[in-house]
């Protein structure tokens, strides 16, 4: 049995905790806050709630597979629902585009009605040709721990490696609808579609083959499930315990410095924070260096300015999201929980061009034809630094910067013996899906109790 100490109470940090004690381990988990979920919570104001993180996700098997190697399956804690459709496009041009998920068919029907066949089977053979790309992928990367090692030229040809969003976006279709709905994921995502590789065009893959799901109350819902999975597992939890130090005796993990000077034994750390947090300032050993500079080639991937409005009256239909196309690129989100007759909503903005965000976002979406500004009985607005303030890093991980951010990573065993690294900005990237597989791989390399003797 190892003693494991887990850095950061996030998805990645309660992920990683809950496999490494079912796999017999010791666990204790530091969170310098005094909750846990990191970006994974809810907020709540005048009987509003609303996800402050995550409202989606893609893959939900990574999710079941989680509770399932860590003890009851996933349906007897959560409900995981299905979008019908998975959101609505709005362009700037008017045209209304309800794309659904899960189903090939059923996505070229609906472009078909709204922008012609011709374009719904451009479409189509843009999606189809992710497939091989995903397999790919999956296989040589996803699923496996990067340990520095490079995918090979003729793997990264394979996958369109040196080609970027854009220049697919633009091979793609001349219909300037279809190359926005191509590049939309990324410039949310805070990439700019030029400096993206093309194969971020597999979350449309992933989208259409696998569906686009929430939780049944939030996505936030997750926390509390994982928290009692936390509990069943004997998990030692602290909160508002800051880690300031990791020792590395002998060029392997040791203690674990807090903040309150006292010290926690470790024969393996696993980092579930900023990793530029973990190599710049907490970890003193000339082998980081390695990992910070890798890292130096991708800058943070900020988040978008989010704003979360409590709604009163006969406020617009929606489906659960929607994405007003433009600049600034607005997301609506309508999932969140009101008191009876009521809305919560959470508007998310990103601006492309310097100017493009300023104004206050009840003016932005009355000029995109959605006046809330009588509605709006209660608000919370987060900007960017907030976000990354409240998470001690931003849950968007790294910024595409080109194909070398997928080595730009940290890798999940870093260089120091016994110290792993989970999370947005660890492999194999950013969120739920990702981080979740990133947990599983940092179980899988640390294995079973009787393989590591504390």
């Amino acid at each position: 049995m190892a003693r494991v100490v887990v850095l950061g109470g996030g998805f990645g940090g309660m992920a990683a905790a809950v496999r490494l004690a079912k796999l017999g381990h010791r666990v204790t988990l530091c969170e310098r806050r005094t909750r846990l979920g990191g970006a994974l919570h809810a907020l709540e104001q005048d009987g509003f709630r609303w996800d402050a993180g995550p409202a989606l996700t893609t893959l939900p098997a990574v999710i079941r597979d989680l509770f399932r190697k860590s003890g009851r399956p996933l349906e007897r804690e959560v409900e995981l629902v299905a979008l019908t459709p998975a959101r609505r496009h709005r362009f700037e041009d008017g045209t209304v585009l309800d794309l659904p998920a899960g189903s090939r068919a059923n996505q070229i029907a609906a472009m078909s009605r709204v922008m012609g066949p011709r374009q719904a089977r451009s479409w189509a053979e843009l999606i189809d040709a992710q497939a091989p790309v995903w397999d790919v992928m999956r296989r040589r990367w996803l699923e496996n721990p990067f340990d520095g090692t490079r995918l090979d030229r003729a793997t990264e040809r394979a996958v369109g490696a040196r080609r970027s969003l854009a220049t697919a976006a633009k091979r793609s279709s001349s219909d300037d609808r279809l190359r926005q709905l191509v590049v939309w994921h990324a410039q949310m995502g805070g990439s700019r579609p030029e400096e993206t590789p093309s194969f971020a065009l597999t979350e449309h893959y992933l989208e259409r083959t696998f569906g686009v799901w929430s939780v049944d109350g939030g996505m936030s819902v997750l926390t509390d499930a994982l928290t009692r999975r936390l509990s069943e597992r004997k998990v030692e939890v602290r909160l508002a315990s800051e880690v300031v130090g990791v020792l590395t005796p002998e060029g392997r993990v040791g203690d674990v410095v807090l903040a309150d000077r006292s010290r926690l034994a470790a024969d393996v750390v696993v980092s579930a924070i900023d990793p530029r947090t973990l190599f710049g300032r907490l970890v003193a050993h000339p082998s980081t260096r390695q990992v910070l500079a890798r890292m130096d080639r991708s800058p943070t991937a900020l988040p978008p300015e989010v704003t979360h409005l409590g709604l009163a009256g006969e406020v617009p239909v929606l489906p659960v999201e929607t994405v007003l196309h433009g600049d600034p690129l607005v997301v609506v989100r309508t999932n969140g929980t009101a008191p009876h007759g009521q809305a919560a909503w959470t508007i998310l903005r990103r601006a492309r061009r310097a100017g493009a965000a300023a104004g206050d976002i009840l003016d932005v979406l009355g000029s995109r034809g959605l006046d809330l500004r009588a509605h709006v009985v209660t608000r919370i607005d987060r900007s960017a630094s907030q976000i990354v303030d409240e998470t001690a890093g931003s849950p968007y991980g790294l910024a595409w910067s080109g194909t070398n951010t997928l080595y730009a990573r940290a890798g999940t065993a870093s260089p120091v013996e016994g110290l792993f690294c989970v999370g947005a900005a660890a492999h194999p990237g950013a969120g739920l899906p990702f981080v979740g597989l990133g947990a599983a791989l940092a179980a899988q390399l640390i294995g079973p109790a009787e393989r590591v003797r504390g």
